[in-house]
Parts: C-alpha cells; structure tokens; sequence
C-alpha cells in the first residue's frame, strides 16, 4: 500500500485507534514497530484509555497520544459529559487530516472513532464485533483461532508495512523505591495473581505456598485493585514474597517484569509485558484460549487442565473446575521441569 498525495509519495499521518486493555495494547506495539519501519517520517497518533497511556507516553514512535475516557461512555448518567468528550475529539481528529485510521480494537465505540476521523483510508477486521465493519473502508480477515498478535500483523502487512517482522518496543522506567533496589537483575521470581475476571484467576494462596518454594524472592505485580490479592500471596509466602501491586508505574511494571528470572501469571495483562520483554512466562490458563491470547513467541509454558468444558470464555462458573483442581504441585513440577529454578 503506497499513501500519496498529490501524486507524490510523502511520510503519511497514520492514527491506531486501540484503547484498551493493557495486554491488548502490548499486543498492538509491533505493529506500531511496523508501520514506523516501514513509512519512515510517518507520524503516528494513538487513541488510548485513560489508565493506559503511561505506557505509551514519551514513546519515540508515536507521535501524539488521544486519550479517552472510555469508561465513563458506558455510564448512562455521564452522556452529557460524553457527548463533550466525543464533540471535542471529532473536531480535534477532523483537524489532523489523517491518511490512514487503522482500527485494531474492533468494538462499535472504536469503529465509531475512526470514522470520525474522517481519514479516506480507514482499516479493521471483517469479523470485527457490534457492527464496526460498518466504519470502515477496508476490512482484512485477521481469523479468530490464530494469536492477537498475528491477527494484528495482518492489518499491518495490509497497511504496506512487514507482516512477519515482529518487534515489541516497550518503554522502561527504573523504579525509584528502596524495596525495588535491593532486587537483583535475575534473582528474583515476578507473579500476577490478578486478572480482570474472577474465572481466570488461580487461587492467590496457591501463589504465595510457590513462592515459599524458591529460594530467591518473589515480587507480585499488578494494578493498584490487586493489591490485596498481593497481601495474600505475602500472607503464604513463608516470608518469601513482597507486594508490590500498584506500587509502579506501567513502564516501571515493565522493568520489573524484564529483570525477572522468570514470571509465574494468570492470564492478565503483565503476563504479556513479561512475553513481550522476552523472559520465560509460565502462564496459567482457564477459561480462555492460550492460542489466541496466550505469551507470544517460544520459550514459554502454558499450564491448563485438559477437561471438556475449557475453553469456555465464561466470566462466570460455579465451579471453576479448570483452575480449582489445578494442583500446586503440577504448577511447580513444570517449572523445576524447565531446568529454570537450577541454581538457586
């Protein structure tokens, strides 16, 4: 795909429209990486949640950051402060004069955005939900049974830019607090014992009685709500965990997790920053497919029950059978399997 204008080839204005969720958002960053390469001078705009936008603030490759309050759209006694939101932005995405919107999120919301854009050259996914497809001016079937990030990939090779080239340009930040000093680069375990649905969580106890069996500390990450989720893995740790949920900004989030030995995770969202930051990710999976939104790339574990009723994408089970049964000693019997815990 070659962007013109007036019969020359120029360095193209390009807006993602992807605001969430973090895991998503790491997910989106090589195609980021692939339309930078490819188009270079573009300059890149990005339509992030509120929440979100520390990871991608400062980024040398994105130009300039829309950031919306996604959540408060879904509130029906915020509608007049929506319709602000949503005026403001129009006016502000018309301006800018785009030549090419690219949808990644694929929800009505997002598709609405990049409409509003008014860019000739707006790009999602054919199967895209709530009728997106409908915003757009081409559409590119990304597959439901392939990874977020090769579906994503797909939207990029369309875009003229390399689809197999995959990069991951996360941003780092050292984190400034004496408990995160006294770490060592590799001499510590990283686990997310939270995740934004309850079925996907595997026990926070069953986290803390691991960590009490490394011999190196284990640091639990995770958003500010995770924080007592951390204080139960602290609480079973035998003194070998310390809670630093909500403790870090994104970028700094992604420092821990990259200096880590390795990462014990549900799936959640720093489960893909481990991946991304290329350190071994023992991922723990429910109700969900590890093959569309498991750690990408190789190097990693996938630990899941092998029983009927999975994956079943249900936020709600009585029993969450495929997490409740998974014994403790099958989670550590992969890890020390991997050779990874020798020598510590």
């Amino acid at each position: 795909m070659r962007i013109c204008y007036n019969g020359l080839t120029m360095p193209p204005k390009i807006l993602i429209v992807k605001p969430s969720a973090l895991g998503d958002v790491v997910h989106s960053l090589p195609v980021l990486n692939a339309l930078y390469r490819a188009y270079p001078g573009a300059a890149i705009h990005w339509v992030i949640a509120s929440g979100l936008e520390g990871l991608l603030s400062g980024h040398p490759m994105i130009e300039r950051l829309w950031v919306i309050n996604k959540d408060r759209w879904k509130r029906p006694h915020e509608l007049i402060n929506t319709a602000k939101e949503i005026a403001a932005l129009t006016l502000a995405l018309r301006g800018q004069r785009y030549d090419l919107a690219i949808d990644l999120q694929g929800l009505f919301r997002s598709g609405v955005i990049t409409a509003l854009s008014r860019c000739h050259t707006r790009i999602g996914f054919k199967e895209a939900r709530e009728g997106s497809p409908l915003f757009y001016s081409h559409t590119v079937e990304g597959g439901m049974d392939v990874h977020a990030v090769d579906r994503y990939m797909k939207i990029a090779g369309f875009a003229g830019a390399s689809a197999t080239e995959i990069e991951f340009p996360l941003l780092y930040e050292e984190i400034d607090e004496d408990w995160a000093k006294e770490l060592k680069k590799g001499r510590y375990v990283v686990m997310a014992p939270g995740a934004a649905w309850v079925t996907k969580r595997w026990a926070a106890r069953n986290f803390g009685l691991l960590a009490a069996r490394f011999s190196i500390p284990t640091v639990v990450v995770g958003a500010s709500g995770d924080y007592m989720l951390g204080q139960q893995v602290v609480e079973s740790s035998s003194g070998m965990a310390i809670n630093a949920a909500g403790k870090t900004t994104l970028k700094g989030l992604a420092s821990l997790i990259r200096d880590a030995r390795f990462m014990v995770t549900n799936d959640t969202g720093p489960m893909h920053i481990g991946a991304a930051a290329g350190i071994p990710v023992f991922a723990i999976f429910g109700p969900t497919d590890p093959k569309r939104t498991g750690p990408y790339g190789g190097g990693h574990a996938v630990i899941a029950r092998d029983i009927e009723c999975r994956p079943c994408f249900r936020k709600k089970c009585a029993t969450v059978a495929c997490l409740r049964d998974l014994p403790l000693q099958e989670v550590y019997g992969i890890i020390e399997s991997s050779n990874i815990i020798g020598g510590f």
